[in-house]
């Protein structure tokens, strides 16, 4: 099927781009500012509307590639990822338009609108490539299973850090878990080059 594969390769491209853009965010911003100890988010208010938000923006757009290809024929557990892939574009694109607060002062209305918007994309995402996994194969699905239970595994740790932790290595966590719910989507992505439709099988 052409245009599914067209979608993991535009999905792909944009995985590759927003990743090339996170890190040259990373690079630009205050020499200051520890990668370990403080969020993405943190580096993205200090270069506001910068590589960073964009790079968010184009990650969200390449998953939005990926629904069509992914839409099921009727499967409720096809449905139910869809939705939750919607829910991590939704808290994406908000992360992105409202911004948190410096590092270091008090939390405002934004930074909580910010901090929620990203709480329900990192769980949106690990739940939806769970259910995604099923439609597979199986190989491919198993690797996305394990992606997706570590995502949970370090959302739970970034939990801990930010509150019982005293935000011991909190920066590193969400890094971490950035990586492994991008990968969720690079996996999928590249199932659908070999012209397979997840969401359909499931």
């Amino acid at each position: 099927m052409p245009e599914t594969r067209n979608s993991g390769l535009l999905a792909l491209g944009g995985i590759a781009l927003a990743t090339l853009l996170a890190v040259i965010g990373h690079v630009e911003v205050n020499e200051n500012l520890n990668p370990w100890a403080l969020t993405v988010s943190d580096f993205a208010v200090s270069d506001r509307g910068g590589v960073i938000d964009a790079a968010m923006v184009v990650l969200a757009a390449a998953t939005a590639v990926l629904l069509p290809a992914l839409r099921p024929a009727g499967a409720r557990a096809g449905r139910t990822a869809e939705l939750l892939l919607g829910a991590w574009i939704g808290g994406l694109l908000l992360a992105a338009l409202v911004p948190t607060n410096e590092p270091g002062l008090p939390m405002d209305t934004a930074a909580y609108v910010h901090r929620y918007a990203s709480v329900v994309a990192f769980l949106a995402l690990p739940v939806a490539g769970w259910l995604l996994a099923r439609g597979l194969p199986e190989a491919v699905g198993r690797r996305v299973r394990v992606l997706a239970a570590a995502s949970v595994v370090l959302a739970a740790a970034m939990v801990w850090s930010a509150y019982p932790g005293d935000r011991l290595l909190l920066g590193l966590v969400e890094r971490l878990l950035i990586v492994t719910e991008v990968a969720v989507l690079a996996v999928v992505a590249t199932a659908l080059l070999g012209r397979v439709t997840p969401a359909r099988a499931a």
